[in-house]
Formats: structure tokens, sequence, C-alpha cells
């Protein structure tokens, strides 16, 4: 065999052997750029909306789900305690009952002021679990006229052990409470009569 038949097959080895070390080169370049395509699992955890069956939720009753790393709130009320939502007693004791002051970005344009939910559904709340005092949790009370609240102006509601905060079944602030403004409602809608979608907000035509 001639030196120069074995130097060819030493030079196809070598391109061949440098080829494939500058594609699997280019596979470890490419890798870090494709994957900043994909979101994260910190982004998704940051926004993605969180559905929530309620087909099985009764009246009074309270679950609690995660969004976006806070606890959201979500009950029926009935006819009684939706009609006490609007009586002269409670309004007078609260700080901001039509959420026009300092609440106002505390809840979205579509909920109702006096309910704070979406019209046609004013039965189910939805409301972030955090008071805006100091970001504590507060406790879900919904008995009416509690000793320890307030007696006859406490129509049931939420309140804050670290700091004394009451809120009404609508998430209103009372006046006089550490707590500066109503609690939160997240922009959220409904899938369906059984499905509440928690981050995203309704469809308008």
């Amino acid at each position: 065999m001639s030196e120069q038949t074995i130097d060819l097959k030493k030079r196809r080895f070598l391109t061949q052997a440098t080829s494939v070390v500058g594609a699997v080169g280019v596979g470890f370049v490419a890798w870090p750029f494709l994957s900043t395509w994909k979101p994260t699992a910190r982004a998704k955890a940051a926004g993605v909306p969180v559905d929530v069956d309620i087909s099985k939720l009764e009246t009074g009753q309270l679950v609690r789900v995660l969004w976006r790393k806070k606890p959201v709130w979500i009950f029926k009320r009935d006819a009684e305690t939706l009609k006490s939502l609007e009586s002269e007693s409670l309004l007078k004791v609260l700080t901001d009952p039509e959420g026009s002051g300092n609440s106002k970005n505390q809840q979205p344009k579509y909920v109702t002021p006096n309910y704070r939910s979406i019209e046609g559904k004013e039965e189910l709340a939805v409301i972030v679990g955090v008071c805006t005092h100091l970001g504590c949790s507060p406790t879900y009370r919904p008995e009416p006229g509690a000793a320890d609240l307030g007696g006859d102006s406490w129509k049931g509601g939420f309140y804050c052990p670290c700091h004394g905060s009451k809120f009404d079944l609508a998430g209103r602030v009372y006046a006089g409470a550490p707590a500066p403004t109503n609690l939160m409602i997240p922009p959220y809608s409904f899938v369906s009569d059984t499905l509440i979608r928690i981050g995203v907000d309704p469809v308008t035509s």
C-alpha cells in the first residue's frame, strides 16, 4: 500500500472525526439557547392560571387554593348573607364599602362593588386571603354576631389574628383596622357553571 493511499485514509478519518466532534459541539452550544425558549418552572408558577372545580361546594363552605404563591379563598354565600352585605348597619362600619377609595385597585372593574363578585354569580366569592396590613392570612369567621368580634355589628367575615384587622364576607375592611384597604380580588372567570379559572379575566364581547 502506497504512502499516498495511507495519507488519503488518514485524511478521511480526521475529516469525519472532526465533523462528528463539531456536530456534538454545536449540540452543546445550541442546547442552552433552545432551553431558554421554554418557560421555567418558576415562570410557570408566577403566572399560570388555576382551575377550581366548585361542583361540590356547599353554602358556607370555604376552599383554599394557591395562586402565584398566595392563598385564594373560594366560598359560597347564601341569600341572607348577600342581603346583609348591603345592610346600613354594616356599611357604616366599613372603611371603603364601594371600593372607590384606597381599595380601588384591589378589585377588577368587572366585579360588583357591594358583593365584589362577578355579576350574576354573586353567591360565589373569590378573594386573595392575604391581609393588606402586613401579609398575614386571616381566619374564616362566618358566624354572625360573634361576641369577640363586635356582636351585632359582626355579620360574618374574616379576622386577622396578627394585628386585629377585620373584613366582611366580601373582603371589605372594617373601619379602625390596621389594614389600609380591602382584601384583593384576583382576576378570575367562569369556564363553566362548575369551574372557576383564577388568573384569567372573563372574555367580553
